[in-house]
């Protein structure tokens, strides 16, 4: 089948992470020149109810387009209705059936459907139907390493009309620990006609290098390794377009925060997510500790701000 997937300026994509990926870091990421950015993931459940919260964390914006609003959910009546909801407010909608967390497998969501192909079949066929915009699906291997079918699942959303597929290369027991196996990337990249994202332990430029070289993948989908560190994106597009990049001092890495605590000033971001990417933009600065065990006790906006200014002057010293 032909992908109508959209042509991105970079290969690179930011990955949806629950309580990371607000407003303010996409467009962070947009700037240093991720190719795509995705919302956290979005329950299509409480959209379906019209849960207030729910409707307040589909905060896209022009500048960040291609948008991508992620659903997750096991009811095709509801993510019907959500994906209905959201396809005049992006490009593409993206279904999460990779979620780990244990509240999410409980529902019958995420990774848990990774057991029920057929039902995952059926969710990307009506919605492919349903709505204008390009489907793609985010997967991993299986549940466990005795039951990868990260091929079976792939073939299955793109016979039934994904548009892409983004791997992640661990299961579902696995979690976040161990080793990322990008040999599956490579297998499933080989098995479809549909672009396919690799994702998992991509934390450096050379990184990106050898899993684009390793799996042969369309795009490279970075999570945890931009946590912190959205200026990655701009070093791979740097290296990509002249063969070499720069390293991120840690003056850049505060730079970095104060870009991102203007977009969160801008857009309205929770404090507890500001105090977050505070923790990691600074992660690894020497003498980060004690500038975070006051950051935890802080409660106001400007308070974060001024410990950052303090911390900058200490890192220039």
């Amino acid at each position: 089948m032909e992908s109508k997937f959209l042509q991105l300026k970079s290969d690179t994509i930011l990955a949806p992470m629950a309580g990371v990926t607000d407003i303010a870091f996409r467009l962070l990421a947009k700037e240093y020149g991720a190719g795509l950015t995705v919302t956290e993931m979005i329950s299509a459940n409480a959209l379906a109810r019209g849960n207030n919260s729910t409707i307040k964390m589909i905060d896209v914006v022009d500048e960040e387009k291609p948008r991508v609003i992620q659903l997750f959910g096991q009811n095709i009546s509801n993510l019907t209705k959500a994906a209905q909801y959201c396809e005049d407010k992006c490009e593409i909608i993206d279904l999460n059936f990779g979620c780990p967390a244990s509240k999410i497998i409980r529902q019958g969501s995420g990774s848990a459907l990774l057991e029920r192909p057929q039902q995952i079949g059926r969710i990307v066929k009506t919605l492919s139907s349903t709505v204008n915009v390009p489907i793609t699906c985010k997967i991993r291997l299986g549940i466990r390493k005795s039951k990868i079918n990260a091929i079976e699942i792939a073939k299955v959303c793109e016979q039934n009309g994904a548009q892409m597929i983004a791997i992640h290369a661990r299961t579902q027991k696995q979690g976040y620990t161990g080793k990322a196996d990008w040999d599956w990337i490579k297998e499933v990249k080989q098995n479809v006609s549909i672009p396919v994202a690799g994702n998992g332990d991509v934390r450096t430029v050379k990184d990106y290098i050898r899993m684009k070289e390793e799996t042969g993948c369309d795009y490279v989908m970075i999570g945890r390794g931009a946590m912190g560190n959205p200026y990655l994106f701009k070093q791979i597009n740097d290296y990509v377009n002249t063969g070499k990049y720069e390293e991120r001092t840690p003056q850049q890495k505060i730079k970095d925060f104060f870009k991102y605590l203007g977009y969160a000033k801008k857009h309205n971001i929770n404090l507890t997510h500001i105090k977050f990417h505070a923790q990691a933009f600074t992660k690894g600065i020497p003498g980060s500790s004690k500038f975070r065990n006051k950051l935890m006790r802080s409660k106001k906006l400007e308070e974060v701000s001024m410990l950052m200014k303090e911390f900058e002057k200490q890192v220039k010293e």
